[in-house]
């Protein structure tokens, strides 16, 4: 299997999955059959009548404070959230994650689950002179460097998302490239670009379209689940991008160009 299929097919499993039962979308049925059981019995209360001794269950305040990780309840509650993008006008690369999955919506960060690669991407590529922690991702403008995603609402997994919100997507993230204009569009993820932009044939690496003077290039989707790209393979696809970026010539657009 090509790294390309590879890739495309490990988005469905978004950053993360939940337990079955568990987190969003967990079964409440085994609640429901206890409440039946119970309402037979003489002594027994209202159906929803809250033991006297019952601890009350703190509210949930989103995002989560760093230091410390995301309680399941946490996670649960930032469902269907959007978080900040990290951007300003003419940045050189606006990298474009697929979603938010429940870590980055609980604590508001992009790329924020424990396992995923793309902090240590852009530190070995060279993007930054450091490796940077999530709650670090502001100080990524500075550097030039922004951060955005094709859909903006969190799920637990990528194959929540339906080929209508990829291509809504894909429409809203056009208008904020044209309206910021960095140099380069990095998105992270073939199978998000390949849907959200109605190019199926699309490969990893430089596109031939453009958005107005904004050149496209597509990554691997850095999530530890997508195990066929390597910590090394996938920096050197990073810096390779760098490169054209940074280190080569800035032309305003490739020759035979498409602009979108």
């Amino acid at each position: 299997m090509s790294r390309e299929a590879t890739d495309a097919s490990v988005e469905s499993a978004g950053e993360g999955t939940n337990p079955p039962g568990t987190g969003v979308g967990g079964s409440n049925a085994g609640d429901a059959n206890a409440g039946r059981a119970n309402a037979g019995r003489a002594n027994a209360g209202p159906p929803n009548a809250t033991p006297a001794n019952a601890e009350k269950q703190a509210p949930v305040v989103l995002p989560v404070p760093p230091g410390r990780n995301p309680t399941a309840a946490e996670m649960a509650a930032a469902h269907g959230l959007t978080i900040p993008d990290v951007i300003a006008p003419g940045l050189r690369v606006l990298f474009c994650g697929i979603n938010p999955g429940l870590w980055s919506g609980a604590t508001g960060r992009h790329f924020a689950r424990p396992g995923n690669r793309f902090w240590p991407a852009l530190y070995a590529s060279g993007f930054t002179p450091r490796l940077f922690k999530p709650t670090e991702q502001d100080e990524l403008t500075e550097l030039g460097l922004g951060i955005t995603n094709v859909v903006a609402r969190t799920t637990a997994r990528a194959d929540e998302l339906t080929k209508d919100e990829y291509r809504a997507g894909g429409a809203i993230l056009t208008a904020k490239v044209r309206r910021h204009a960095p140099t380069w569009l990095a998105v992270l993820g073939i199978g998000a670009y390949r849907t959200g932009f109605a190019r199926p044939k699309a490969a990893v690496g430089r596109q031939p379209e453009t958005i107005g003077t904004t050149r496209i290039w597509v990554l691997p989707n850095p999530s530890g689940l997508n195990a066929h790209w390597t910590p090394q393979s996938l920096a050197e696809a990073f810096a390779e991008l760098r490169a054209a970026a940074f280190d080569r010539p800035d032309p305003s657009a490739a020759p035979g160009a498409h602009r979108a």
